[in-house]
C-alpha cells in the first residue's frame, strides 16, 4: 500500500513587524496536510479523526469555499477553470489546521491544487478574519529547482486592522516533503512591512500520532485566537491605530491570469 499523501505537521509561526512599530510574535501550531480525496478513508480507519463529525480531529467541509459541507473539491474545480486553469486536475491537498474537539479558527489555509500528472499547477491560498469573512487568492504556480514557489499578489481583502488595504503580498513556499514552509512578506512601495512563517515537519498519519498531537495541543483554537487578540492589544499599546473596515471583495475568490503571473523570480 502506498504511503498517505496527508500527514500532520508540527512547527512553529512566527510574525515580524518591521514598521511603523517592531512587533515580534510565536507560538507552536499543529496543522494538517489532507488530501481531499483520502479524507474518508483516513476517517474510516481512525478512531479518532473523523469528516463533517465531532471527534478528537476532524475535518469539516463547512470551515472552507463558500461554507457549504458538500462539494469543496469541486468548489476549487470551479474556480480553477473559471481562471484558465482547467488542466489542474489532479489532486487537491490543504494545508489548514484540523478542528480539535469541534474548535478551530484558520487565519489561513493553503490548497495546493496539481493536474493530472502530479504536477502543481496553482495555490490556493484562503484567508479568514477575525470578523466571520473568508476570501481566497488564486494564483498559477510553477515551481523552482528544489520545490520552491514563488508568487505574487495584491491585498483584497481586510485582515489586521492595523494594517492598510494598499499592499502586496509574496509568498514563498515548500512543496510539501519532510519540511513544509511558508513565508509571507507583506509591503508597499516602501518595502515590507510584515514578514510571516510557518514551518513544520512532517509526522506521518496513525492514531498513535493524533494521539500525542493532541496532549502537545490540547487547547490550539484558544492559543491562536487569543493570541491574535493579545498581540493586537500590545500593538495598540505601542501606538499603532486600527484602519476602517471596508467591505469583503464582491467575488469569494481573487484569481491571478495564468498570461500574466505575479511569480516572483
Amino acid at each position: 500500500m502506498n504511503r498517505p499523501a496527508s500527514a500532520l505537521y508540527d512547527g512553529w509561526v512566527k510574525h515580524r513587524r518591521l514598521r511603523p512599530a517592531v512587533h515580534r510574535l510565536r507560538y507552536r501550531v499543529l496543522s494538517v496536510l489532507l488530501d481531499l480525496d483520502e479524507i474518508d478513508a483516513l476517517a474510516r480507519s481512525s478512531r479518532l479523526f473523523s469528516r463533517n463529525r465531532f471527534n478528537l480531529f476532524s475535518f469539516h467541509d463547512a470551515d472552507y469555499g463558500d461554507g457549504t459541507a458538500p462539494g469543496l473539491r469541486s468548489q476549487i474545480a470551479s474556480h480553477l477553470a473559471a481562471a484558465g486553469l482547467a488542466d489542474a486536475g489532479g489532486a487537491i491537498r490543504v494545508w489548514t489546521m484540523p478542528r480539535i474537539l469541534g474548535c478551530a479558527f484558520n487565519p489561513l489555509s493553503v490548497f495546493f491544487c496539481h493536474r493530472a500528472d502530479g504536477t502543481l499547477a496553482a495555490v490556493l491560498y484562503e484567508v479568514n478574519n477575525t470578523f466571520g469573512q473568508r476570501h481566497a487568492y488564486l494564483i498559477p504556480a510553477a515551481p523552482e529547482a528544489g520545490g520552491v514557489v514563488r508568487q505574487a499578489v495584491a491585498k483584497d481583502f481586510y485582515v489586521s486592522p492595523f494594517m492598510d488595504m494598499a499592499l502586496d503580498y509574496a509568498f514563498r513556499l515548500s512543496l510539501p516533503a519532510r519540511r513544509l514552509a511558508l513565508t509571507i512578506t507583506v509591503g508597499d512601495g516602501g518595502g515590507p512591512l510584515l514578514v510571516a512563517t510557518h514551518a513544520a515537519s512532517r509526522v506521518e498519519w496513525s492514531d498513535g500520532a493524533l494521539l500525542r498531537a493532541f496532549l502537545g495541543h490540547p487547547l490550539q483554537m484558544v492559543r491562536v485566537l487569543g493570541g491574535i487578540h493579545w498581540e493586537a492589544l500590545r500593538l495598540w499599546i505601542k501606538g499603532m491605530r486600527t484602519r476602517p473596515r471596508p467591505p469583503p471583495p464582491a467575488s469569494p475568490v481573487t484569481a491571478v491570469s495564468p498570461t500574466r503571473r505575479h511569480d516572483h523570480g
